[in-house]
């Protein structure tokens, strides 16, 4: 049974028609990613329910904390994936299961980093997030826990990672759902039951981690999985280590430069009063449904090309790029048609203050136009990534974060106010996209040149 399984996800990566792999590894992700949909939302929803929107703004603000902490989740996560797809794709189940033993030991090294510099600098970091007086000391406690808990919510990030690098996306979608229903049943137990308001909503997260965490790890000890860690292979190599940095680091500032235009976008919430940072922050959180699916789907094409850049089937990986963004694409005008009818009322259901919802509404109903078009840059920068080029990719996210959309933000803002600050993303995306395939189709094309 087992050896069936692991010929059924060759076949996937090696055989299978471009567009049914594409949704074959991508479906069940992003299936798995509306339930960390919840995860996001659920903390909104019952905090919501306290009727205090600063204490609904003042998780909107920690948000970016677990960005930074999905930063360097990507350091292992996506380095080493990519090495183990293309390990996997010639053939080197050593290589591959080395790769896999060295990674447990990195994220919890990061982790324990990530607590110790948070812990120090806390006040430092909140007051930097955009915290005023309302919000502060709410930030504060929020973010505490989060902190602490970093190894769990950086571990089960790299772990799902590690398990989707071998097409084993159905035991990484397990753990995600039982983390995010355990998150579901324990922030109304903390928040309401025991009074814990914001910091029961964190310690529920930090608690859900820990058990989506167990769950993956409980696949692989357990043999579920093609690749296995082992003792043997936990002493790290040179070689492994550069090369999981040399493509994880630029993957983790990718998310790092997002968290800092997050924080940029936030402040300048701010100076429009402290409920508009709820109002764009509920928005946001709701837009995480359609920026999950198109993760769901680039996540879905990483081992898919990286696999075959390793066996040098070029010409599959142009194929599945072809594929990959017209499924997107496509699936996510579906997503913009909802938001644009249904926004009032997605945003009347974490929030009852009139100017919330009315402001939310328009945040939503614009923002939501960046989703035909970042699902394809994303696909792109998870491509390159797989390849083992994370030059590219890191290029791609340097020109969207720092060259086109935090100065298209202050632009925007300072001529045109709140609403040139909301268009600023939209504007991006559109040109990241033209940018990104254009990009990546030149790099396969030359490949494939190269080989013939």
């Amino acid at each position: 049974m087992q050896q069936e399984n692991t010929d059924k996800r060759i076949y996937i990566l090696n055989e299978e028609k471009p567009a049914k792999a594409v949704i074959s590894l991508g479906v069940p992700l992003i299936a798995g990613m509306f339930i960390m949909v919840l995860y996001n939302l659920v903390d909104t929803y019952f905090i919501g329910l306290m009727h205090d929107d600063y204490k609904l703004a003042a998780v909107n603000l920690a948000y970016p904390i677990m960005m930074i902490s999905a930063a360097v989740s990507n350091i292992v996560g996506s380095g080493a994936s990519s090495l183990i797809a293309r390990r996997l794709g010639a053939q080197d189940t050593k290589m591959a299961e080395h790769t896999l033993t060295v990674s447990f030991l990195l994220t919890a090294v990061n982790s324990a980093a990530v607590t110790t510099a948070g812990l120090v600098f806390l006040q430092r970091i909140v007051r930097m997030l955009g915290a005023k007086q309302n919000t502060l000391a709410y930030t504060a406690d929020y973010t505490r826990i989060i902190l602490i808990g970093s190894l769990f919510t950086i571990g089960s990030l790299t772990v799902g990672a590690l398990l989707r690098s071998e097409g084993s996306v159905k035991l990484s979608v397990a753990g995600m759902i039982t983390g995010t229903v355990a998150n579901i049943i324990l922030d109304p137990l903390f928040i309401f039951v025991f009074d814990m308001g914001v910091s029961g909503a964190a310690a529920a997260t930090v608690i859900g981690n820990a058990l989506s965490l167990a769950v993956s790890l409980f696949f692989y000890l357990k043999g579920r999985t093609i690749l296995r860690p082992r003792l043997n292979y936990i002493r790290p190599t040179r070689d492994i280590v550069k090369d999981i940095y040399f493509v994880g680091l630029p993957a983790s500032l990718e998310t790092l430069l997002t968290s800092g235009a997050y924080i940029v976008n936030n402040n300048l919430a701010v100076s429009y009063g402290e409920l508009t940072v709820t109002a764009v922050g509920v928005a946001q959180k709701i837009m995480t449904l359609g920026n999950y699916i198109y993760q769901g789907f680039a996540s879905g094409t990483q081992p898919l090309m990286g696999y075959n850049f390793g066996a040098g089937n070029y010409k599959r990986m142009l194929s599945v790029l072809r594929a990959g963004v017209i499924v997107v694409s496509l699936t996510e005008l579906v997503v913009m048609a909802v938001y644009g009818i249904f926004a009032p009322y997605l945003i009347g259901a974490f929030s009852k203050t009139g100017e919330v919802i009315t402001l939310g509404a328009k945040v939503l109903r614009t923002i939501m136009f960046v989703l035909p078009f970042a699902g394809a840059t994303s696909m792109c920068r998870m491509s390159f990534q797989a390849m083992g080029k994370p030059g590219s990719a890191f290029i791609i996210t340097l020109i969207r974060q720092g060259f086109l959309y935090v100065p298209l933000l202050l632009l925007l803002d300072r001529l045109l106010g709140f609403n040139g600050m909301i268009w600023a993303q939209p504007i991006t995306e559109v040109i990241m996209m033209c940018f990104s395939v254009a990009l990546l189709s030149r790099t396969i094309i030359s490949y494939q040149r190269k080989n013939k």
